[in-house]
């Protein structure tokens, strides 16, 4: 004949191993939390450094000083030579873009990144037609045979 458990038995076989369990997730938890602070101090200690500094071209050592070529030099102080800055920008790419459309109506992409680059922005192809199709999508420019003009505008009545 088979006895019965206890119900009070029964409950506390299963708390224990519920309780395991409970137990051995709180252990991978903080395992985790561990990591992440691990993480997160290196992460603070990189936002203290200094920005990077690049650097210019090493002198040689004093002994082969002496070595340098007057070539070498010259090469050395070319590429220590510090570029010329850049205009500030006073308009945007699409701002330019109906400008050229304005003063000039029916034109190509080419013709307006020329137009664009004459005006001194140095701007490639590509850069105009990507923001021709922005400004196409926006109402603000339509193309016809390849020829991109301002839309017509809307008389009042």
């Amino acid at each position: 004949m088979r006895t019965i458990p206890a119900p009070n038995l029964i409950s506390k076989g299963i708390m224990d191993t519920s309780l395991e369990r409970i137990r051995a997730k709180i252990d991978e938890l903080e395992a985790k939390v561990a990591d992440l602070r691990i993480a997160e101090r290196a992460l603070q200690s990189l936002d203290n450094l200094p920005a990077r500094k690049t650097k210019v071209a090493a002198t040689p050592a004093p002994k082969a000083r002496a070595k340098v070529t007057a070539k070498a030099k010259a090469t050395t102080k070319a590429k220590a030579a510090p570029k010329a800055p850049r205009a500030p920008r006073s308009q945007t790419i699409g701002a330019a873009i109906a400008d050229v459309l304005e003063q000039h109506g029916s034109v190509s992409a080419a013709e307006i990144a020329e137009h664009i680059k004459a005006a001194g922005r140095d701007i490639s192809n590509r850069t105009v037609s990507f923001a021709l199709q922005a400004l196409k999508k926006r109402g603000l420019a339509k193309n016809t045979d390849g020829k991109w003009s301002p839309p017509k505008t809307r008389s009042k009545s």
